[in-house]
């Protein structure tokens, strides 16, 4: 993807060159100081969707909740452009009352308490046969975690989910996700199950003491 894309494509080159630049290639990933770069594709526009949907915020804080954490040189007018032309906030800005408007997902109060999960599908294949992308956001913090993976059932995801992001923050109270109710339900069995045997091993475990 960073590859193909017009802009990025030449920093790789330079990177491969050993000139000196203000981005550095970490894992496949490349970031700009700490922000990571966003290739073109639709991963930015859910990245500005997922940011501006916590509450419609306005143009300029959801360009700095954006400007956080990730760098694409087109950044400013897409962000702009999304939120001006936003139906929700359009309807918002035109009603007398909040009624008939989406409710907006309650403000979390802690870290990694909420999340939020989705997929980015059909991607080039990597050597490693992945062609995905899973997608984790800590919706306090707006922290995220890009996993690279397979085209996945529930059992896999919660899987991913254990190794990837229930060692580093343990399990959330709330999943927010387009997946169906199915979907979610058979992943926080899953989840549930692999979480109770880890409790269930580390309990009955208990070293002689000397």
């Amino acid at each position: 993807m960073l590859e193909s894309d017009s802009y990025f494509s030449g920093i790789l080159d330079k990177i491969k060159a050993g000139e000196k630049t203000d981005f550095c290639l970490v894992d496949g990933f490349l970031f700009k100081g700490n922000l990571l770069c966003i290739p073109e594709g639709s991963l930015r526009l859910h990245i500005i969707q997922e940011l501006h949907g916590e509450g419609h915020v306005g143009r300029d804080r959801t360009l700095q909740l954006v400007q956080s954490s990730y760098f694409w040189p087109s950044l400013w007018k897409e962000v702009e452009r999304f939120v001006r032309h936003c139906h929700t906030c359009q309807i918002s800005k035109g009603a007398a009352t909040n009624a008939g408007l989406y409710m907006p997902l309650p403000i979390p109060t802690q870290t990694w308490s909420e999340i939020s999960m989705d997929f980015l599908l059909g991607l080039p294949r990597t050597q490693r046969g992945n062609d995905s992308i899973f997608v984790v956001v800590d919706r306090f913090s707006k922290m995220v975690h890009f996993i690279p993976c397979k085209k996945t059932d529930a059992l896999q995801v919660a899987q991913l989910y254990f190794h990837e992001i229930y060692r580093l923050h343990g399990l959330p109270t709330s999943i927010v996700s387009d997946r169906d109710t199915r979907f979610l339900s058979h992943f926080w069995c899953s989840l549930w199950k692999m979480v109770n045997t880890q409790l269930n091993f580390s309990s009955a475990y208990h070293p002689e003491s000397d």
